[in-house]
């Protein structure tokens, strides 16, 4: 009665769930001797063979009363039904009366999911024979035992379709259970994880689990999976890593050609500019002992007497490869090693070079060994504003760095997403922005906790395309870790696939696809999870100038009747517009007055300025704004109106250092909507040198506020 190893069959999923306190039918095998049934007892016979998920379409499910004679001729004629499934036994069950509804489904689904990169995972949904079409009607509910205690996912349930019913919160509906059976329930799959993981199973399925007569939940089948394997993780790098990447004392790099424009040419024209030590640049140049007026060594072996911080290895795959592999030879040279080449387990290394890399790095560390920390491969570079460090192979003349050292870190998966959002944001304030390429070593999760450990860095945005193996969970606790600290975690997350939202098939364990369980998992440790590109924009541009705080209550100002009204209709949600006080109200009167828009503008929110309003009346109306209960001011300045300066950047630098000094005093946040083309964007620049949020639409501005008003 032992199946293949790879199925967990109903009779031992049984016995696991009985194991942790859970209700389970009375059953027995009928091989297995005497069975706890009397003579007319209402039974279920199934068929258990193994690699056998759906029994009753094999014709393996049998209602009668027991007899065992009966039974045991119904499963010899099940044996033969299923007979290309290695058969295991006739298992007898309770006939379990539960309790229905009519017409709404009142039956569970519930998968106790492994997985390799989340870790354990309950999925909650309606069950059934229709559970698929009812997946898409009412999602399930997901809940990384990580990040949720079977008291939260209760609070969950409770708002959940068929937590409804079963509590009789639908509309003229009954209670069928009530809270302290459900809570026991969700407590006993906590803990029924703990043999789960004994016994080596990687998934089990429960459909249905019903409510006996008692109300208490009952599974009624569970089949799943045992011994899958997992991704391993690696030995942790020395974290020392990350002082020797954002802030090097000595920095090597090899492949610079004689070419200019080349790659590595282009990194060592960069880096040159760095406020490094003198004589702490140089190149590695076999055969020469100076190039391009730096120091060169004549291999990676000369770094064993003469070692570097950091090492930008700007060479072809194989040679890189090589070289780490020479690093770890000699046992030191390097602390940490940036790989710009790709062809390193990607689709481009047809030759295993990155597998041999990996080898090469885990042998080391299980034997106690020293390496260097690798980032990337397939990596753009890094900028270290403290030290004007500039490692990318972009040309200062496509992407001029001018950010200020700050609080803000960047991390991103795609280097074109970083150099992007630093080109068109450079007035951000820097901790450091850094491409990670393939996570071939260090990973997000590693940047994450290195980020947490530096108390500059306030603010984490990360842009990601996928995990590297086991790195889901890993960074949604280092995530945690910098929302414990106060910091705050900003991801736009890339590859997501639509089609993995909703149920796959009632036995898979993929009701929830990999995007659900990435953003479930992600936003229960506090992540801010942009769904679009924009809204990860805005939402870093106010994050860049305001760390702190959370906008409830938006104030709008604006010189444009359409951005009043389409403001009201965004100020919804997690946020809401804020209201003026009677004495507030007589104030922004009195100032529309004196600034001579008498007649022409209401004293209420949002507050329309008109296209006759100059700066001095910006500046007039936002102070009594900032005064009010006010979080945020959002300013829209559409900048075609004659009456606003655009052109001459001392009377902009000077509108904007007062905004700025007015947001300051009050401790509330201002950002400003600049609405125009091209023509204005020296406008936009000055306004964002004074360290403003500036968007390009108050629609922008207010979508990125909501993102911040829903963290977690």
């Amino acid at each position: 009665m032992t199946p293949t190893p790879g199925f967990l069959h109903e009779g031992r999923a049984y016995g696991l769930l009985a194991a942790a306190g859970l209700r389970v039918p009375r059953h027995g095998f009928l091989e297995a001797g005497p069975l706890p049934f009397l003579p007319g007892e209402p039974i279920v016979l199934k068929g258990i063979a193994d690699q056998l998920w759906h029994k009753s379409d094999k014709g393996a499910v049998h209602f009668a009363d027991f007899d065992l004679a009966a039974l045991q001729v119904e499963a010899a004629a099940m044996r033969q039904r299923v007979a290309e499934h290695p058969w295991v036994g006739g298992l007898v069950c309770e006939r379990v009366a539960f309790q229905r509804l009519p017409g709404l489904p009142t039956e569970a689904l519930v998968s106790l999911k492994r997985d390799p990169e989340a870790g354990w995972l309950v999925v909650f949904g309606i069950g059934g024979l229709q559970a698929d079409a009812w997946a898409a009607l009412a999602p399930p509910l997901l809940w990384p035992l990580s990040a949720v205690t079977p008291e939260a996912a209760l609070g969950e349930l409770r708002a959940h379709w068929l937590g409804r019913t079963w509590l009789g919160l639908q509309r003229g509906t009954a209670a069928l259970t009530d809270e302290a059976r459900l809570l026991a329930f969700l407590q006993g799959l906590w803990r029924a994880v703990e043999g789960l993981e004994r016994e080596g199973v990687s998934l089990l399925e429960l459909n249905p689990v019903v409510l006996d007569s008692t109300g208490l939940p009952t599974a009624l089948d569970g089949v799943g999976t045992l011994d899958v394997s997992l991704a391993p993780g690696g030995a942790a790098p020395d974290p020392a890593w990350y002082q020797a990447l954002l802030n090097p004392r000595s920095l090597v790099v090899a492949g610079v050609s004689s070419r200019e424009g080349t790659v590595g040419r282009i990194i060592l024209e960069n880096a040159r500019k760095a406020l490094l030590p003198e004589g702490s640049l140089r190149l590695i140049k076999p055969g020469v002992t100076e190039f391009l007026g730096l120091p060169c060594l004549g291999a990676i072996a000369d770094l064993a007497t003469a070692p570097t911080d950091q090492l930008i290895l700007s060479l072809p795959a194989r040679q890189t490869l090589e070289a780490v592999e020479q690093l770890c030879l000699q046992g030191g040279g390097a602390t940490v090693v940036y790989l710009v080449a790709g062809g390193l387990g990607d689709g481009a290394d047809t030759e295993g070079l990155g597998q041999r890399l990996m080898a090469c790095l885990h042998e080391h560390r299980r034997a106690g060994k020293w390496t260097p920390a690798l980032v990337g491969p397939n990596g753009l570079g890094l900028f270290s504003p403290d030290l004007a460090l500039n490692t990318f192979f972009i040309p200062e003349a496509k992407l001029p760095l001018t950010a200020k050292p700050g609080h803000l870190a960047l991390v991103s998966q795609s280097g074109a997403f970083l150099i992007t959002r630093l080109s068109r944001q450079s007035g951000l304030g820097l901790r450091a922005a850094v491409a990670i390429g393939n996570q071939m070593d260090l990973r997000c999760s590693d940047f994450l906790l290195g980020f947490a450990a530096d108390p500059a860095v306030k603010v984490v945005g990360a842009y990601l395309e996928g995990f590297a193996p086991g790195d889901l969970k890993a960074t949604a606790e280092a995530a945690r870790t910098l929302r414990t600290s106060g910091r705050r975690v900003l991801l736009y997350k890339g590859g997501r696939s639509q089609e993995g939202m909703a149920a796959a098939s009632s036995h898979t364990g993929a009701l929830a696809g990999d995007h659900a369980l990435q953003a479930s998992l992600l936003r229960r440790a506090g992540v801010m999870l942009a769904e679009r590109m924009e809204t990860f924009d805005a939402a870093l541009a106010w994050l860049g100038a305001y760390p702190a705080g959370r906008p409830r209550k938006v104030a709008i100002l604006t010189n444009a009747g359409f951005e009043a009204v389409a403001a009201a209709d965004l100020l919804q949600g997690p946020f809401g517009g804020a209201r003026l006080t009677a004495a507030e109200t007589t104030a922004l009167a009195a100032t529309i007055e004196a600034e001579g828009l008498a007649g022409l503008v209401s004293p209420r929110l949002p507050l329309d300025l008109t296209p006759m309003a100059n700066e001095a009346a910006y500046l007039a109306a936002a102070r009594v704004l900032l005064g009010s209960e006010a979080d945020v001011v959002v300013m829209g300045l559409v900048p075609l109106t004659v009456r606003l300066g655009t052109t001459e950047p001392e009377a902009i630098r000077a509108f904007a250092a007062d905004l700025a000094r007015l947001a300051q005093a009050a401790g509330k946040w201002l950002g400003l909507a600049v609405e125009g083309g091209a023509l204005f964007d020296l406008y936009r620049r000055e306004l964002q040198a004074a360290g403003l949020p500036v968007f390009l639409s108050m629609e922008a501005a207010l979508e990125g506020l909501r993102l911040i008003a829903s963290e977690q």
